[in-house]
């Protein structure tokens, strides 16, 4: 029995299960005890340009995404039914593997600190999914992802059209690729309701910071590595083929 429109619609609908991708700050790893409401403060000058608040989340929020959607990718591939279902995990596990490395590569040069876990939110939209089964999970796990890259694509451009910073610039080019791929990829499952996707994007509702920002890992601890397995190292994440068109 196909999955219905109404339940890929409805599958948001409960308290613990709300999407905001919000900025994430680190006041306290960062050494900046109030993070201040305009992000295009400059925090530090390096020799890859000015970083500004906004950079320096951006970075951030690229880390925290794979910590989760890598994971999510994971299951996607063990658990979807459908081979469209199963690519557009393969996606996420590569993607996020390759946006992680760039980001492990790039935060010991602008004096950020990285996440080893997502944040409770994010935590969360991997429970929910993975709970499901069937064509159930196929829809929720549609449905929370095809969300939240609808949400972040359009922050990749702002910090794309805006940064001064050519490290934080190359992610955010790698960044737009792949989230473009993936929200591609989701779309081609079928299972995308653009009605209920659109408000969620456009509504989301406000969280406290400590449900949207991830915990600062401790000190010492490695560095957490997203591996990509050795049979998807030639997956083409960069180049998303179009959507399936009428005609």
């Amino acid at each position: 029995m196909p999955v219905s429109r109404r339940m890929v619609g409805t599958v948001f609908v409960g308290g613990a299960l709300v999407l905001t991708l919000s900025a994430l700050a680190y006041p306290a790893m960062l050494g900046v005890e109030n993070t201040s409401a305009n992000q295009d403060r400059i925090i530090a000058n390096t020799r890859y340009g000015p970083l500004t608040e906004a950079d320096r989340d951006f970075v951030v929020k690229v880390r925290a995404a794979g910590l989760w959607e890598h994971p999510l990718g994971l299951i996607s591939m063990r658990k979807g039914t459908t081979a469209a279902m199963k690519e557009a995990g393969e996606h996420l596990v590569v993607g996020h593997g390759r946006l992680d490395e760039t980001c492990r590569k790039i935060a010991p040069e602008l004096g950020i600190t990285l996440p080893n876990q997502a944040s409770p939110q994010q935590q969360q939209f991997v429970a929910t999914a993975d709970s499901k089964s069937g064509q159930e999970f196929d829809a929720t796990a549609t449905a929370i992802m095809r969300v939240t890259h609808g949400q972040i694509f359009p922050v990749v451009a702002k910090i794309r059209a805006n940064t001064q910073n050519t490290l934080v610039r190359q992610l955010a080019d790698q960044a737009n690729d792949t989230v473009l791929d993936h929200m591609t990829v989701l779309e081609k499952t079928g299972l995308v309701n653009f009605d209920a996707n659109n408000f969620q994007q456009t509504t989301p509702p406000k969280l406290p910071k400590d449900q949207t920002t991830p915990p600062p890992p401790q000190p010492g601890t490695p560095v957490l590595v997203l591996n990509i397995p050795k049979d998807l190292q030639d997956l083409n994440t960069a180049s998303p083929a179009p959507s399936p068109s009428a005609g």
